[in-house]
């Protein structure tokens, strides 16, 4: 089926619109056009505005060559151009690449040649654009757009910035390779490429693996725009009210391109977007320009409750914070909600499915600790070891069936095999359903730790180390033990002003775990490891964890 026509999927009983993605902005345009669609620093962009860079843009990369199903990757932190090439992309049928900008140059180098991006833009930071173009002539990338960050600064920050920041910026090599932003959107009209929604892909999406180089997830143009339509079912919208989401997660991530880009022009709301993470700047930009929406990941709610602490923090624009991008523990939760004053909607989603796939209730009436239910026309099944689906309250993996998730893992055919089961995607999260349709995840299964035969699932340990009053932040990981085979091993932080000992922690946490799950030893650090996106990592303590051992091991092997 050809044609850009949007289509209605029928699944689970629930009849969902799905199209192509860059419709959501035409759409929005002509419904919204006077609308402010971005909000950069205090520099505004209309809906008329945005969708005419776009169109321009989208001109421009088809002058570069840019052909239905060609890649562009986009490697930009949160500004308006993250926001128009993404779309110019989809607009001309190409397939947008997401690269965190701040990736080393060998993980740039394996997301453009596993993905065969010959085009990548970026800004004119050295942070950035020296990694990339040490990578002409090195990959198959060929061309490399720069964005300059002055121009989408307001007066007068831009010229402050060419004025103080002039040692950050980086010198554009004199070289057809390299496309200026201005060049690129000289002119208007970009051809219409006719797509179909259901299976032509409209991202390749990077998986955050935790072994190896991440895979690319196939995102289709209708996923993206189902999981959209799905959210908004999901959230409640207030008559006439303008939505101002605040975008201080990356949009290179699945999380914020959904439920913060996609979702938000969907609904003509005002992107508010951050570049980088800095507390202080944060609370800043809620005060003035007083968000709505307000997605973000557990550590960032954590840190507002810890400064909501010390000083009053006022959030009373926002209609409700979204927790997702890793598991919100209960007390970061009630910490929050008590401190700030705020309700915090958790869902649940991975990269595969685009990403949402069960959301908790909005007037707080799911139960503590639970992820919600799925969102319309998704089904989730809970399987044991065995594949076969078991009831409620038995453990076992999620997996979900639905229109958002996605078409398979880009040119890795087995790999794409062996996360279906039965035709429903397997997460790799352990969790069950109680009896009244609540979802709960447990664990993940890559995470569960095997104890002299029993399953010990470290999130019910991170939980309890987070009831100590003394813990911020808290993960468990597996180790070697000669004995168990496994032990759990804890890593905290502490609270600003509080003071705790291993000997304590391990006392709390004798009343709430079992003996066998008891960890072999905890260990107090100033600060843990985090993904780009803010959330806890458990790989780099892993890792570490290996490099220890192995002296030991080798030493064992040679007496």
């Amino acid at each position: 089926m050809q044609g850009n026509a949007a289509h209605t999927l029928l699944s689970a009983g629930a009849d969902i619109p799905v199209g192509r993605v860059d419709a959501l902005l035409g759409s929005a345009a002509e419904k919204f056009g006077p609308r402010t669609a971005i909000n950069f620093m205090g520099k505004f962009w209309t809906y008329t505005q945005l969708a005419d860079q776009v169109d321009r843009a989208g001109a421009g990369l088809q002058a570069l060559g840019v052909k239905k199903g060609d890649r562009v990757g986009l490697c930009l932190p949160n500004t308006p151009y993250s926001v128009i090439l993404y779309f110019a992309v989809l607009r001309v049928g190409g397939i947008v690449v997401n690269a965190n900008p701040l990736y080393v140059e060998r993980e740039l180098e394996h997301v453009i040649q596993d993905s065969g991006a010959t085009i990548m833009v970026t800004m004119d930071l050295k942070i950035i654009l020296p990694k990339l173009a040490n990578l002409i002539g090195k990959t198959c990338l060929k061309t490399i757009i720069v964005c300059p960050m002055a121009s989408i600064l307001p007066f007068p920050k831009n010229l402050l910035f060419q004025l103080f920041k002039r040692s950050t910026i980086a010198e554009i090599p004199n070289s057809d390779n390299f496309v200026r932003y201005a060049d690129l959107v000289k002119s208007p009209g970009a051809k219409a490429v006719i797509i179909d929604p259901l299976t032509d892909i409209a991202v390749l999406q990077f998986t955050g693996g935790t072994t190896g180089f991440p895979k690319a997830a196939m995102l289709s143009h209708a996923n993206v725009t189902a999981n959209v339509a799905q959210m908004d079912h999901s959230f409640p919208k207030e008559r006439d009210r303008v939505e101002r989401a605040l975008g201080i997660l990356p949009l290179f991530h699945v999380f914020a391109m959904t439920c913060v880009m996609n979702f938000g022009v969907s609904i003509g709301a005002e992107l508010i977007l951050v570049p980088r993470f800095d507390l202080e700047d944060l609370l800043k930009t809620i005060a003035r320009y007083k968000p709505t929406i307000f997605p973000g990941v557990p550590t960032l709610f954590a840190a507002m409750a810890a400064a909501a602490a010390k000083k009053p923090i006022d959030l009373s624009s926002i209609l409700y914070c979204i927790s997702g991008g890793a598991p919100l523990p209960l007390e970061i939760k009630h910490r929050f909600e008590t401190l700030v004053g705020c309700r915090i909607v958790e869902g649940y989603g991975l990269t595969e499915a685009s990403p949402v796939v069960t959301v908790s209730e909005h007037d707080g009436s799911s139960p503590d600790g639970s992820i919600g239910a799925p969102m319309l026309g998704t089904t989730i099944e809970i399987r044991n070891e065995d594949g076969v689906i078991v009831g409620p309250n038995e453990r076992g993996e999620i997996c979900v069936r639905g229109p958002q998730v996605m078409l398979g893992y880009w040119n890795k055919l087995d790999e794409t095999e062996n996360v279906f089961v039965d035709g429903a995607l397997r997460t790799g999260d352990v969790g069950y359903v109680d009896d009244h349709g609540w979802y709960y995840i447990v664990d993940r299964v890559k995470d569960l730790i095997i104890c002299s035969g029993f399953n010990v699932y470290p999130r019910v340990l991170e939980d309890a180390l987070y009831q100590h009053p003394a813990v911020a932040e808290a993960v468990v990981i597996g180790i070697p033990d000669t004995y168990r085979g496994q032990a759990p091993k804890a890593f905290v932080t502490l609270r600003p002003d509080a003071t705790a000992t291993a000997a304590d922690l391990m006392d709390h946490m004798s009343h709430f775990v079992s003996k066998i799950e008891m960890p072999r030893s905890i260990e107090i650090r100033q600060s843990l490891p985090r993904t780009m996106v803010g959330k806890l990592s458990k790989k780099e303590l892993v890792a570490e964890e290996a490099e220890k051992a192995s002296p030991a091991k080798a030493a064992s092997a040679g007496s």
